[in-house]
């Protein structure tokens, strides 16, 4: 495998990009290619000098780094993210960590592909994965290939997410180091932002039953 990069993308045709109230969503775009996350999101830099980023009181632990697809120019050997073409993966280390010092509820979901090694993702309520476990997941290996995978081993993207009570100060993304990655991480919501909802897969599927329907009645 190339110096690669495992990370999310979306399987739905139909796709809802616009962040939900209430929500906070972390795409990575505006970091270069390969630079740490750091401080980004808390209204300060990327690790190459990127930003400053939007100030949502959010950091990132030193094995976190932003990686861009080499469809586009970086290093990813990915294709299909949810949102642009930038997304997180850990290079050193077990995983990334993620803190909110502010806290979080309701709710953590993300975009992942694994396609190598699964993975895991913590939910506590103190920083640095200390306090109670409030919510976990288990990321299984993921497919690659199909509708949509330009470029490549990591794709598709599968949405996963998970309601929790209380407050969370942090979260730890783990698995084998550059063989897994996230994107559109969203909190306060349980599933991310670019996930179709409920009705619009209700649509859709009543959209091609239609379409089939119409079929048939031409060859009648």
């Amino acid at each position: 495998m190339k110096r690669t990069v495992c990370l999310l993308v979306s399987v739905v045709v139909l796709s809802v990009v616009s962040a939900k109230a209430g929500t906070t969503v972390l795409t990575f775009e505006g970091l270069q290619d390969l630079e740490p996350i750091g401080s980004y999101y808390d209204g300060g830099l990327g690790g190459f000098g990127s930003g400053p980023g939007p100030n949502y009181g959010i950091t990132f632990g030193p094995d976190s780094l932003a990686v861009i697809s080499g469809a586009d120019g970086g290093s990813g050997n990915f294709s299909g993210s949810p949102s642009g073409s930038t997304v997180a993966f850990f290079l050193n280390g077990s995983g990334d960590v993620m803190d909110v010092p502010a806290g979080f509820d309701t709710g953590f979901s993300f975009f992942y592909s694994a396609v190598v090694y699964p993975g895991s993702v913590s939910v506590y309520s103190g920083l640095d994965g200390t306090g109670s476990l409030l919510a976990s997941l288990n990321l299984p290996v993921t497919p690659s290939g199909g509708t949509g995978c330009t470029y490549g081993a990591y794709c598709p993207w599968f949405p996963v997410g998970v309601s929790f009570a209380g407050t969370a100060e942090s979260a730890i993304f783990s698995g084998s180091a550059n063989y897994i990655a996230f994107d559109n991480i969203t909190l306060g919501a349980s599933s991310p932002v670019g996930a179709p909802e409920p009705t619009t897969l209700a649509l859709l599927g009543s959209s091609l039953l239609g379409l089939l329907g119409m079929n048939r009645r031409r060859k009648s």
